[in-house]
């Protein structure tokens, strides 16, 4: 995608500059109305100031011209925080053909601090890089879909290249190792997990995922794993392992169902195996699948009878 072969887009001296109130009506009302531009109300003594201003910036820069940022001293700029209201510091506006859009006051993630940039720039009609990521996250996960599991990890990687914690496209890296087979570089990249989306769901997926797929390794013939539930219904090794079996098979559906007569016909067996199991199985898969619905209300059925 061109976004992942872009050029290095405007120089940060046109994106970012310090203001006053000399500047702010030149700087930030009359170059708002092409472009959107963040003010950032900061003082040298501010301490969450330091953190915030080079997080604001960085998100800036990666949105390659689509929103402008100014940066206000408060204590050199004493009548423009007047008119502004502003209370505390840090405190960020966004203007848009001269008036405020957004806002926000004190310190924030990183996070919040691009998906604030992302709004700003889509509310005055850009493309956010956000946006453009997660377009590209789509295309990679259509070629993993096709199997073109080497076509998907380059470009979720291209991706992470952009944003390197970027969830989706982590766990699509994940996830593409797996479906290549390569289990081993599938864990390494999942031990390497940024702090900051090692507990987000897509990440979470990705971990059950490669439970899964080790499992499915291991997994014993589906035939006679069959038969030896049939002679006796209560060996729960045997039916616990058909489960994981049917699963390697692609069987999802039966592997709960499985694992639903296991839990209950005995939902303490081997330290609640049969539920641990079922949530790796439904953290898996997407959210709103119809085998996650319905499992989870089965479970809950039989968890609260």
């Amino acid at each position: 995608m061109d976004l992942l072969n872009a050029a290095a887009g405007p120089d940060t001296a046109d994106l970012i500059k310090d203001g006053s109130e000399a500047t702010f009506m030149a700087d930030v009302v009359e170059a708002s109305q092409e472009t959107p531009v963040i003010v950032d109300f900061w003082a040298p003594w501010c301490g969450p100031c330091k953190t915030l201003g080079p997080l604001l910036e960085e998100a800036v820069t990666a949105a390659k011209g689509a929103v402008k940022m100014v940066k206000i001293n408060v204590d050199e700029a004493q009548m423009i925080a007047s008119q502004m209201r502003v209370q505390s510091i840090p405190t960020v506006y966004a203007f848009y053909k001269g008036q405020p859009v957004d806002g926000f006051q004190g310190a924030v993630p990183g996070s919040e601090i691009k998906a604030f940039v992302d709004r700003v720039i889509e509310a005055a009609g850009g493309e956010s890089p956000g946006g453009q990521l997660d377009d590209a996250v789509l295309a990679a996960e259509e070629m993993l879909a096709d199997g073109a599991a080497v076509d998907a990890a380059q470009t979720f990687s291209a991706i992470l290249g952009e944003d390197p914690n970027h969830a989706a496209a982590y766990s699509g890296l994940v996830r593409a190792h797996i479906a290549a087979g390569d289990l081993e570089q599938a864990e390494a990249i999942l031990n390497g997990a940024p702090a900051e989306i090692s507990t987000s769901a897509e990440v979470e997926a990705a971990h059950a995922q490669l439970e899964l797929a080790k499992q499915a390794a291991d997994a014993g013939p589906v035939g006679e794993l069959k038969a030896a539930v049939e002679a006796d219904a209560d060996n729960h090794q045997a039916r616990f392992d058909l489960a994981q079996a049917l699963h390697a098979n692609g069987e999802v559906e039966e592997a709960v169902a499985q694992l639903l007569e296991l839990f209950r016909r005995d939902r303490e067996w081997n330290d609640g195996a049969a539920k641990a199991q079922l949530f790796t199985i439904f953290d898996a898969l997407k959210p709103n699948d119809p085998i996650v619905l319905n499992g989870r209300r089965k479970l809950s059925s039989m968890i609260f009878a």
